[in-house]
Formats: structure tokens, C-alpha cells, sequence
């Protein structure tokens, strides 16, 4: 073989080895072809040529994005802070690299700037009984907004919302106040149900002759079981009427 051809060759052979390119499973590649988009490369061994082409590659695994804690101020005009995780993946490798710049960055201050607009729209009580809601509305304007950046927004959750001290201790008081309230309501509920039970029982009592006796030698037997305590009970007047009518029949 003339030497020409073996330098030809290897020459070739080394261009074929430099460029080939390994996309893994869970990335894509952006190739370029002097500077225009050409294809999306697949996983597996792929061909960038030097110098004519270049590639990008795109993590397309599900990424969570920590919202740091935003200041904002509500409805009620409560100033709070808000923080919250931002889940989502790249639905269109072409787009996530053409479209924005660095999308890492992008949908992160997209984010803090709608989850400030949404606290301003609610109250406070809104804000603390809803929170489900509030993040659902948060994906909702984000995903919309990024769909042209190629990306897909999974869920948002709010991790924690801090009040200022003074309005804590409001809260905790309010709080402190309707358990109170509510023990009221149910010791008197009690204590109404009870008084309703002594009042039909003692009806039923007085109705049936002898009754109020046999209770009370009942709740003599009771007592007598504890030889440690003095009992003083006065005679029922039925008993001293059943006396005074069996003295007279004498």
C-alpha cells in the first residue's frame, strides 16, 4: 500500500475517533451545523465533525430549583416571607437551548417575580389556609411561561412562610382564644345535657310511688360500702307520710 494512503488512512481514522460523541441516557444533544441547529442527537454514540459542528448537551432528569425567601406583602398589607421548591424538566432540548439563554437561571427569576405577585393578591388567612392553592397557581403561570423555553413545570410547593414576630403572637392568642371559646361551649353543652337527664329522671321519680325511696336506700347501700366516711342523710318525706298513715290505720 503507498504511504499516501496510509497517512490518508489514519487521517481519516482519527477524525472518525475525534469525533464521536457519547449522549447518555438521560441527556440530549443540540448539534449545530456551521452555526445553524441541525438535529437533536438521540443516547448512544453520536458524529460532531471538528470544526463544522458543535453540540450542546441538555440534562433532561427532573430538576428541583430552591425559591430562595422572597419579601412580600399581602392583601391585608402583612409583611411575610415565602420561600418554595419549583420542580420541572426539559420537554424540548431544541428550545431549552435555543429559545433562552440559561434556563437554569431563568425559570428561577421567573418564579421569585410570580410567587411575590400571588402573595400580593391574597390575604394573609388565604395565604396560611390555602397553601395548595396558591402553589397551584404558581405552576400554572410558570409552566404557561416557560412552555416557550421548552421546559415542563411538575409541581410547586410551598416549604415555609415566616410572619414577623408581633404577628405571631397575635395569631397564637387569636388561636388560644377560640380553644377557650370552645371549651366553653362544650362544658356548657355538657352541663346543659346533664341538667336535662337529672330533670326527666327526677320527673320519673316523683311520678311512681315509693321510687324516690328505693333510690335512696340504693345510694345508702352505695356509701355503706366505705366504712371511713360519717353519713348524715335526712328521711325523705314520703317515708315519714308512709309512718304517720301506718300509725293512724293502728
Amino acid at each position: 500500500m503507498p504511504t499516501f494512503l496510509i497517512y490518508l488512512v489514519i487521517f481519516v481514522a482519527v477524525i472518525i475517533i475525534s469525533s464521536i460523541r457519547q449522549v447518555n441516557q438521560y441527556e440530549r444533544g443540540v448539534k449545530f451545523t456551521l452555526g445553524k441547529f441541525s438535529s437533536v442527537m438521540e443516547p448512544g454514540w453520536r458524529l460532531v465533525v471538528p470544526v463544522f459542528q458543535f453540540y450542546r448537551k441538555v440534562d433532561m432528569r427532573v430538576k428541583a430549583v430552591d425559591v430562595p425567601d422572597q419579601n412580600a406583602i399581602t392583601r391585608d398589607n402583612v409583611s411575610v416571607a415565602v420561600n418554595a421548591v419549583i420542580y420541572y424538566k426539559v420537554a424540548s432540548a431544541e428550545k431549552a437551548v435555543i429559545e433562552v439563554e440559561d434556563f437554569y437561571y431563568a425559570i428561577s427569576q421567573y418564579a421569585q417575580t410570580t410567587m411575590r405577585n400571588i402573595v400580593g393578591e391574597v390575604t394573609l388567612d388565604e395565604l396560611l389556609a390555602g397553601r395548595e392553592t396558591i402553589a397551584n397557581r404558581i405552576k400554572e403561570i410558570v409552566d404557561k411561561e416557560t412552555d416557550e423555553w421548552g421546559l415542563k413545570v411538575n409541581n410547586v410547593e410551598l416549604k415555609d412562610i415566616r410572619l414577623p414576630e408581633n404577628m405571631e403572637r397575635t395569631i397564637a392568642k387569636q388561636a388560644e382564644a377560640e380553644r377557650e371559646k370552645r371549651a366553653v361551649i362544650i362544658t356548657s353543652e355538657g352541663e346543659l345535657a346533664a341538667a336535662e337527664n337529672m330533670a326527666q329522671a327526677a320527673k320519673i321519680l316523683s311520678s311512681a310511688d315509693g321510687a324516690l325511696h328505693l333510690r335512696t336506700l340504693q345510694s345508702i347501700n352505695d356509701l355503706s360500702s366505705d366504712q371511713s366516711n360519717t353519713v348524715v342523710f335526712t328521711i325523705p318525706l314520703d317515708i315519714l307520710k308512709a309512718i304517720s298513715g301506718f300509725k293512724k290505720e293502728n
